[in-house]
């Protein structure tokens, strides 16, 4: 007999799913019955939370959905946080959890991990939670599940599975292969809207986002095409490489793009919520646009979000952009053009406003002199705050982070897991600090067990650095940021890591590089100098 979890295995597997996160516990068991069979890697973090982060990673990587197992009651609640950081930042993330048998749910009997409402605790983190009642839905759900992933806006899904369902025969069921899906296009009217508004602009700007990492070439010939000014947000980093002339990184807090933004006369923003986390990170709201608003995006509803458009399209960026440029002449990127001149004067002032984070540059110096393939993945600490404004990179998917949308704490390690095990022959860093990494430091057991060379970059202020100073610019007592710090490279030695402390930026880049492919290793950097 073929069990229904055991089909769903077999039909994840015909759909390209390579990898699954989870902790096998009782109420999952019988999902693990047909993985030995197939194809796909079982990773075991140390607490679903981590599972979360590492589908996260992979998925950032790959464009494709990660997929957990994760058992009833405990285990949901643990992944929450990391299905809010998925759905804040638009990952898709496919979260399989049991839940107590049919005639047991919503009985608040005291069954083990019994749970009044699993799918209302998902409901503001997914974008759609389903509890399969009937073997026969399996199919067309997961297909469900897919079509989000590929043609919407992609976030996470949850499918609970009864614990009486995960066992029932399933022979009857045939695989599927997946239906072809496309995104949507845009209204062709409408960008010939746009175009219009776009032809006759004398000062263009361009704001990129996260949904167009999938379209490089497009959106480096659109900003050249529209000689405008670029900025990207966080996740878009290495849509424009560095030293392109219409680059302006991801500085949209800072007072001279936010100058030039105001003195555009027609914005084309395309893939981007334009929220708070990209575009005001100092919490003043400052970001003004004064000229006309397109935005394109594949959610309707995010079109009319944060800033006001004069034209709204929903569709895919990639498309968009093709269309887009099939109706405008080719570009150059020249350094002398009216929009690389703009975008020179504000890099220019950049520079000034950026000179005291000039020990953060010659640390990211170091690491992308090493490593110059490198990927970035980082928590919400200053190593990434500093790198998200300086840091630019040859292409997308390069770097991420934690500080974005939901902006939680022990992201950075398990994420990096994951994007190191999605493609493992890219060196990647965890950029972390001291307590980001206590949140989820049992993740180092995960790496070595799964045999994951990863470099964790530790940036140690003995605390929560960032929150101190925040609170002592308030006149606020700093209570709770001076927390205690454990001897983190005793620690690592003792999860079977590497570990070592660097001396200085020579020590780091010779550590860097004889960093083993097997193990992390983990490169404790103080803050102090020559460091800070």
């Amino acid at each position: 007999m073929t069990t229904c979890g055991e089909f769903l295995v077999k039909q994840l597997e015909a759909w390209g799913v390579d990898t699954v996160f989870g902790i096998p516990g009782v109420h999952t068991v019988e999902l693990y019955r047909g993985l030995p069979g197939s194809r796909i890697r079982h990773v075991t973090p140390r607490h679903e939370q981590g599972a979360g982060f590492m589908a996260d990673g992979y998925a950032r990587v790959t464009g494709r959905p990660g997929v957990c197992f994760i058992i009833t009651g405990p285990g949901m609640t643990n992944i929450l946080t990391a299905m809010g950081q998925a759905y804040a930042d638009s990952i898709p993330m496919l979260v399989i959890s049991s839940v107590n048998e049919r005639e047991r749910l919503g009985l608040g009997n005291g069954y083990l991990h019994e749970l009044p409402d699993q799918r209302g605790l998902t409901a503001g983190v997914t974008a759609f939670s389903h509890t399969l009642m009937n073997v026969d839905e399996l199919p067309a759900v997961l297909a469900r599940a897919f079509t989000v992933f590929a043609s919407e806006r992609p976030r996470p899904v949850h499918i609970e599975l009864p614990l009486d369902i995960i066992t029932a025969p399933a022979d009857h069921l045939r695989l599927t292969a997946l239906p072809e899906l496309r995104r949507p296009a845009p209204n062709r009217s409408l960008i010939r809207e746009a175009l219009a508004l776009l032809k006759n602009a004398e000062r263009p700007l361009l704001l990129l986002g996260g949904g167009c990492v999938e379209a490089p070439a497009e959106a480096r010939a659109l900003a050249q095409s529209l000689d405008a000014p670029t900025a990207l947000t966080i996740n878009a980093k290495g849509l424009l490489p560095p030293g392109h002339p219409l680059l302006l990184g991801s500085n949209q807090s800072l007072a001279p793009v936010r100058a030039l933004a105001r003195d555009a006369d027609v914005i084309l923003a395309i893939g981007t919520e334009l929220g708070e986390t990209d575009y005001d990170v100092v919490f003043d709201g400052g970001f003004a646009l004064s000229g006309t608003l397109i935005r394109i995006d594949i959610d309707a509803r995010q079109l009319l979000r944060n800033q006001l458009p004069r034209l709204a399209i929903q569709g895919d960026a990639r498309l968009a952009m093709r269309m887009l440029l099939a109706e405008l002449p080719a570009g150059e990127a020249h350094p002398d053009s009216p929009g690389a001149r703009r975008a020179a004067a504000v890099r220019a002032r950049l520079a000034e406003d950026l000179a005291g984070w000039a020990h953060y540059r010659r640390l990211f110096d170091c690491i992308l002199a090493a490593l110059p393939e490198v990927r970035f993945v980082g928590d919400s600490t200053q190593t990434v705050y500093s790198g998200n404004h300086l840091v630019e990179l040859d292409s997308p998917r390069r770097w991420f982070n934690s500080s974005t949308g939901y902006g939680t704490l022990g992201y950075g390690l398990p994420a990096a897991i994951g994007a190191k095990l999605a493609e493992p022959q890219r060196p990647v860093v965890c950029l972390i600090g001291d307590g980001g990494l206590q949140f989820t430091l049992p993740e180092l057991a995960s790496a070595v067990e799964a045999g994951v060379g990863l470099v964790v970059l530790l940036w140690n202020n003995r605390g929560y650095g960032e929150i101190k100073r925040y609170m002592e610019r308030r006149g606020i007592p700093p209570i709770g940021v001076d927390i205690h710090t454990p001897d983190f490279l005793a620690i690592a030695r003792g999860f079977g890591c590497a570990a070592e402390r660097a001396r200085d930026h020579a020590h780091l880049a010779e550590l860097l590089r004889g960093a083993p492919a097997d193990r992390p290793l983990l490169i404790e950097v103080p803050e102090a100098p020559p460091f800070a």
